[in-house]
């Protein structure tokens, strides 16, 4: 469907510029407005999600249409929405905030701007919170984070008042239920790949091949290779080396080793180990109370992002699972990093309330200005 129709039911534009940014802005604009109309605009470029990737999410926008910056400026459903989340890298969301402040400079009414981390928040961080200074909410997925964004919007001048706390929007799903692998189902190890990490081609068949191992050692469990995404459709972060392609590379795999696409929440559903180098899986895994492993036969690494889960208790090499490990979070760990909480997302609910409340909104300004970041900027 594809019309410029704006009609009573308020409204929220989702823009998203990738298959990750799409599930998180269009899963936290239903938990934010779960009574508004959805208006999903893709930002054109080659990691933009394609039909299949789109519809995985389980959310069908009342519009939809791929854009540029300049054509979201111009489109009537965004100037009349009511809440606009920007599923975006930080360098993009901060190039719409500059846009849409000369573009919205003499309106009297415009959206609330809403902007947040995809997932965990373990590289770039005060880079990535100075680029979202001017949104009026930015979301924090833990106490861990929101305190951490605080400290850098407060230390620069900015307001650490946009700065919410609540969690990542796909927290959700039915308890494990341990009882379930050999009643219903052979025990399931699900390793949930990354496009990015580890980069190199040696690691990621490195990782098949302990893979196979454990399905070789282990004949009563299924294992499965939970991939992202098909090797012509475009993810967040550059894919050199095809998982599906490596897998098919691979000798000798055994009948109990499969690859495997769809939502990752449908896959924990029948997962009772949840296996990967840094993914948010594991986070999906430890909210649902399902045993996660963070990999660590390449080293704990700021590059690999599993130095997020130092002190989470499911650091563990393949050699331990092989051996029957089966790693469970830290309960402390768990609640700082925004995990079992209950309602997560009622203050972002009532941020937004109380800025409708308060009448109109000020004018939307970045922190980086020509005026003042002019080599920055270029």
């Amino acid at each position: 469907m594809d019309t410029d129709s704006v009609g009573a039911r308020p409204r929220v534009v989702v823009l998203a510029d990738s298959d990750s940014r799409w599930k998180w802005a269009a899963l936290t604009a239903r938990r934010l407005a779960p009574d508004h109309a959805l208006d999903a605009r893709f930002l054109r470029g080659d990691s933009a999600p394609s039909q299949r990737q789109i519809a995985e999410v389980g959310i069908v926008p009342d519009t939809s249409r791929s854009v540029d910056c300049a054509d979201l400026l111009e489109d009537p459903a965004c100037a009349a929405a009511d809440l606009l989340v920007l599923g975006v890298t930080g360098g993009s969301v901060m190039t719409v905030l500059h846009g849409l402040s000369l573009r919205w400079a003499d309106r009297t009414r415009r959206p609330i701007v809403v902007t947040g981390y995809v997932g965990v928040a373990y590289e770039n961080q005060v880079d990535g919170t100075m680029l979202r200074i001017g949104s009026d909410v930015v979301l924090a997925n833990s106490a861990h984070d929101a305190d951490l964004f605080r400290e850098v919007y407060a230390g620069v001048g900015a307001d650490p008042e946009a700065i919410v706390e609540s969690a990542l929007p796909y927290l959700d799903g039915a308890p494990w239920d341990p009882s379930a692998a050999g009643r219903d189902r052979p025990f399931t190890v699900c390793f949930a790949v990354q496009p990015s990490v580890p980069v190199e081609r040696a690691d990621r068949l490195s990782l098949l091949r302990r893979l196979r191992g454990h399905a070789l050692l282990h004949p009563d469990r299924e294992v499965i290779v939970k991939l992202r995404n098909r090797p012509d459709e475009g993810v967040t972060h550059l894919e050199r080396h095809s998982y599906q392609r490596l897998f098919e590379e691979l000798p000798d795999r055994p009948a109990n080793l499969s690859l495997r696409y769809g939502d990752m929440g449908e896959i924990l559903d029948r997962t009772d180990l949840l296996v990967t180098v840094s993914s948010t899986a594991a986070m999906e895994a430890v909210h649902r109370g399902i045993p996660a492993a963070i990999i660590t036969d390449h080293g704990i690494r700021e590059a690999h992002g599993n130095h997020f889960f130092v002190g989470s208790g499911l650091l563990a090499s393949f050699t331990d699972l092989d051996s029957g490990v089966v790693p469970r979070a830290d309960p402390g760990w768990a609640a700082r990093h925004g995990l079992g909480r209950t309602d997560p997302w009622e203050e972002a609910r009532a941020r937004i309330a109380r800025l409708r409340a308060a009448g109109p909104l000020p004018p939307l300004r970045p922190h980086y200005t020509a005026a003042h970041h002019a080599p920055y900027l270029e």
